[in-house]
Parts: structure tokens; C-alpha cells; sequence
């Protein structure tokens, strides 16, 4: 198999990203999202028929692009929007129905082992804390020596938090503490006593923004991958007072984001502080990169 693709059905975006998987490691030719926000199609529980319509769409758009490309081998995998409903059977069903393609649904301690094993490609981090925060689940993981410790799934993301707590575009003071307050109660549930953890890898949309966000704000260039827990403070401060020059950098950093960049950072800046994180470098890769090495390159080899 020379080139694939690997759909990756999030809460926010869907994403396509076609690899060459020649000899060496795997390298990403083209990557394609679009923000389906699947997580505001959830009612009572349940994907909505608005919500499976939507993924519908988006995977028969990126099964043509498959074809145009002539590449054959095409495989989609869902996180959270999916996996943390009352209808998958359901929604899985009419998805392949529509699509002919069979949805491969991740646990939280799958998304996070996957995350893992994507994200530290070509990083120099050995010991930490790597944080996958998404639009409908967050996944922290363990790591020391390079290897896999443990791991849990916080089961909400930046979208989520919008849709539950934000009337408007962004939250309010009240709202912002409603925010916090949940992810701080669910992470004291499923780590109340958390060893500290200087490093931090990020890996998902909402840390890639905040990254944006630190090179707009201290002018450097967008090739800088890293930021600082103080940086982080100091953007979130500049973010939650209302004004054009905060609006103005969110929209040259994250325009996609605008709704749930806010409540991201919240997310993020509850958990450098609760695991005393000093630094974040953001990784390129993640969990389709995991995904794409575990479940199919090695499936193939042991073919």
C-alpha cells in the first residue's frame, strides 16, 4: 500500500488526512477538515438525524476526493461524538447505509493510547503529561521514559462546554467559571491526588489554537510549536476582557474557533494547573497518526 486515507470523526471537525506509507515512517501529503460540530447535534443523549446527515455528507465529500486522488485504501474512525451517545448502534448503521463505510468507534482508553503513540513522533519529550483536548472528550495520558504509564478520558471537550454553559459567542464571567468549575470537579473525580507533571504534549485543535494564539500575541513566528504556562495566563487575560483587540487576535489565530477557544483555554489552564504543568509543546501528529500505524500498518504487516 503506497498512499490511504484516514477520516477521523470528531465532535468539532472531521478531518481527512491522506498518508504516503512507503518505506520509513509515514508522511501526511494532505489534510482536509471541515467543522461539522457533531457535539451540537447531540439531544436527550442522542445523534441527532441532523447530526448523521452531516457526517454523511462530510464522508461521501471525502470518499470522491479518494477517488479523484485514485487511492483505494480508506479507513474512518469516531472519538466522542459517536462513542459518548445513547444511538450508536443507530447512527452507525444508516452512516454505513449512506456511505458503505464501516465506522471504527475508539473507547476513551483507545483514543488515548492512539494519541499517544501518534503524538510523540519526533518529539524530544521522555517525561509528562500528553493532553488530547477535543470538541466532546479530553484524554490525558502518563508517560515516563518515553514510555505509556496510564491514562483516562475526561468525557466533555470545548465544544461541549460551549453548548452546555455559553448563551452567546463567548461566556461570560459567570460562565466561564461554570466551566471551570466542571472540568475541575471531573478531574479531582478521576485524579484527586495528581503527581506533577512539568511537560505537557498537546495534541487537538483547541491546544494548536492556543499556540496560534501565543505566536500572534508575542509575535513569533508560526513555526514555533511551544508556549508557557505563564504565556497561556497571559492570553487568557487578554481573551476574557471584551474588546476588538481580543476579537481581533482570535480571529487572525483561530477563526474556526471563535465559539470554543475561550472554553478550550479554560480547559487547558485548569489542567497546567492542576498537574503544575510549566511548559506545552504541541505535537504535529496524534491520533490518526496512531491510529494509522497500530490499526493499519501493522494489521498489514502481521498479514
Amino acid at each position: 500500500m503506497d498512499r490511504c486515507g484516514i477520516i477521523d470523526i470528531g465532535s468539532n471537525t472531521i478531518r481527512l488526512s491522506v498518508y504516503g506509507c512507503g518505506e520509513g515512517r509515514p508522511r501526511r501529503l494532505l489534510d482536509k477538515k471541515e467543522t461539522a460540530g457533531l457535539a451540537g447535534c447531540i439531544e436527550n443523549g442522542a445523534m441527532t438525524q441532523k447530526g448523521i446527515k452531516t457526517a454523511c455528507r462530510v464522508l461521501n465529500a471525502g470518499q470522491r476526493l479518494m477517488e479523484n486522488l485514485e487511492i483505494r485504501e480508506l479507513y474512518a474512525f469516531a472519538t466522542a461524538p459517536l462513542r459518548n451517545i445513547s444511538n450508536t448502534a443507530q447512527a452507525l448503521e444508516e452512516i454505513q447505509d449512506a456511505t458503505g463505510l464501516s465506522i471504527d468507534v475508539l473507547s476513551g482508553e483507545e483514543e488515548a493510547r492512539l494519541s499517544f503513540r501518534g503524538a510523540l513522533q519526533g518529539m524530544s519529550l521522555t517525561d509528562g503529561l500528553l493532553v488530547d483536548l477535543g470538541g466532546g472528550s479530553t484524554e490525558l495520558v502518563r508517560f515516563r521514559d518515553g514510555l505509556y504509564q496510564s491514562s483516562f478520558s475526561v468525557p466533555t471537550g470545548s465544544l461541549a462546554l460551549f453548548s452546555r454553559h455559553v448563551s452567546g459567542l463567548l461566556p461570560s464571567k459567570a460562565e466561564r467559571r461554570a466551566i471551570r468549575d466542571e472540568i475541575t470537579d471531573r478531574l479531582k473525580a478521576l485524579d484527586s491526588e495528581p503527581a506533577p507533571a512539568a511537560d505537557m504534549c498537546g495534541v487537538g485543535g483547541t491546544i494548536r489554537a492556543a499556540c496560534k494564539l501565543a505566536n500572534r500575541y508575542y509575535d513569533r513566528p508560526d513555526s514555533c510549536r511551544s508556549l508557557t504556562a505563564r504565556e497561556l495566563e497571559e492570553i487568557f487575560d487578554k481573551l476574557k476582557k471584551p474588546g476588538r483587540s481580543s476579537l481581533q487576535l482570535m480571529l487572525s489565530a483561530a477563526p474556526d474557533r471563535l465559539h470554543t477557544i475561550i472554553p478550550g483555554l479554560i480547559v487547558l489552564r485548569t489542567i497546567v494547573r492542576h498537574y503544575g504543568c510549566q511548559r506545552i509543546q504541541v505535537s504535529r501528529c496524534g491520533v490518526r497518526e496512531g491510529y494509522l500505524m497500530e490499526r493499519v500498518l501493522h494489521r498489514e504487516e502481521k498479514q
